[in-house]
């Protein structure tokens, strides 16, 4: 048995799979029948090739990072019945509770697609092992990464999906703060806590040029500091970096061909953000020969000036126009899979890099 990073990223599928199912969360009502008689339900009569996709390729990643893990830790008799049947349940019971939901229907195809997706995951990790594939994967992470690598592997692999959540500032993860306000706000409206809610003493300004300019240079920063804390040597810090730009950019370029069309998709790309990503870059290679403790340093600089400035400034009225047809409009899944890694990862990242300071000085004391 050995630490995968399979493992964590499973449950964060599983996370991300409960949010997406069982969103918008609110007026859960009992219909006076059992939960489960969508499985004896009629076909649906009408469906479309996104519902289709959607949910097969929802579960997919699931089944597959299952089944890794099981092998990886030892498991591999019936690593493909079992985490099938396990994601097969998770669905079951995801639908069965969207019958307490008005805004979902529960559904018997949905049920079958998403576990036919557990099932497609499950045989491409098995078919991947039994090739050896997985093994070269496993050389490759023992060459490039430091061994207790895992859990900055799963930051770096969700960074990609955070991008595609729509954000006001390209490479801007995080800004939260408003929203959190309003809806502290809301929730403690007329009741005893109301002046428990601390008020601001300025409003929210729009971003100067010069402001959006430092929030995309350490947008990019950040990703290339935390694969330089594990990463192992200079030339591997080098592509590592070149694969974070290009990624960076094909993913914001996608985020923005779904929201506005795809005569749109490099439309984001003004002259601050282009300055900020040359002088992101520059900074990344600067970095390039540091040391892993100096790069955790400077990760935790970075995130909490971005989140700073970010965080001082709102969503633009058209911005916010975009998001609605994520949140209401065929993207309600998928919004439900991406927003929040959008919100939460600098966050989770932050803390991540407390946490090896803290015990890399333990160890030198």
């Amino acid at each position: 048995m050995r630490k995968t990073s399979a493992w964590p990223l499973s449950q964060l599928c599983v996370a991300l799979i409960v949010y997406a199912s069982l969103y918008p969360f609110d007026q859960w009502r009992d219909q006076g029948i059992a939960p489960w008689v969508f499985l004896t339900a009629p076909w649906p009569k009408y469906w479309t090739g996104f519902d289709v996709v959607a949910n097969v390729l929802g579960y997919a990643p699931l089944g597959f990072l299952l089944t890794l893990s099981a092998m990886r830790m030892g498991w591999r008799g019936q690593a493909v019945l079992g985490c099938t049947l396990a994601a097969s349940l998770l669905s079951f019971a995801l639908e069965c509770l969207q019958s307490y939901l008005p805004a979902r229907v529960p559904s018997q195809t949905d049920f079958l697609l998403n576990t036919l997706g557990a099932w497609l995951g499950a045989v491409l990790a098995s078919g991947l092992e039994q090739l050896g594939l997985l093994n070269r994967w496993s050389q490759f992470r023992a060459r490039w990464f430091v061994r207790d690598a895992h859990m900055a592997l799963v930051l770096i692999a969700v960074w990609p999906a955070a991008l595609l959540f729509p954000v006001a500032v390209p490479f801007g993860l995080g800004q939260v703060w408003e929203r959190v306000e309003d809806a502290l706000t809301s929730a403690f409206d007329a009741t005893p806590f109301e002046d428990w809610i601390p008020l601001r003493s300025f409003e929210l300004e729009p971003l100067l040029p010069g402001a959006e300019l430092l929030c995309v240079m350490l947008g990019l920063l950040i990703p290339c500091l935390l694969g330089f804390g594990v990463i192992r040597q200079f030339g591997q810090r080098l592509l590592y970096v070149l694969g974070v730009v290009v990624v960076g950019l094909g993913v914001s370029a996608l985020s923005a061909t779904l929201s506005y069309g795809p005569a749109h998709a490099w439309t984001w790309l003004g002259v601050p953000v282009m300055l900020g990503l040359g002088l992101g870059l520059l900074l990344a290679l600067f970095f390039l020969p540091t040391s892993a403790r100096t790069c955790w340093t400077f990760l935790m600089l970075a995130l909490l000036v971005q989140q700073s400035v970010l965080n001082q400034s709102p969503e633009s009225a058209y911005f916010t126009q975009t998001l609605q047809t994520w949140e209401q409009g065929q993207f309600i899944r998928f919004h439900g899979l991406v927003q929040w890694l959008g919100w939460l990862w600098p966050y989770a990242v932050l803390l991540f890099a407390l946490a090896r300071l803290s015990r890399e000085r333990e160890s030198q004391t």
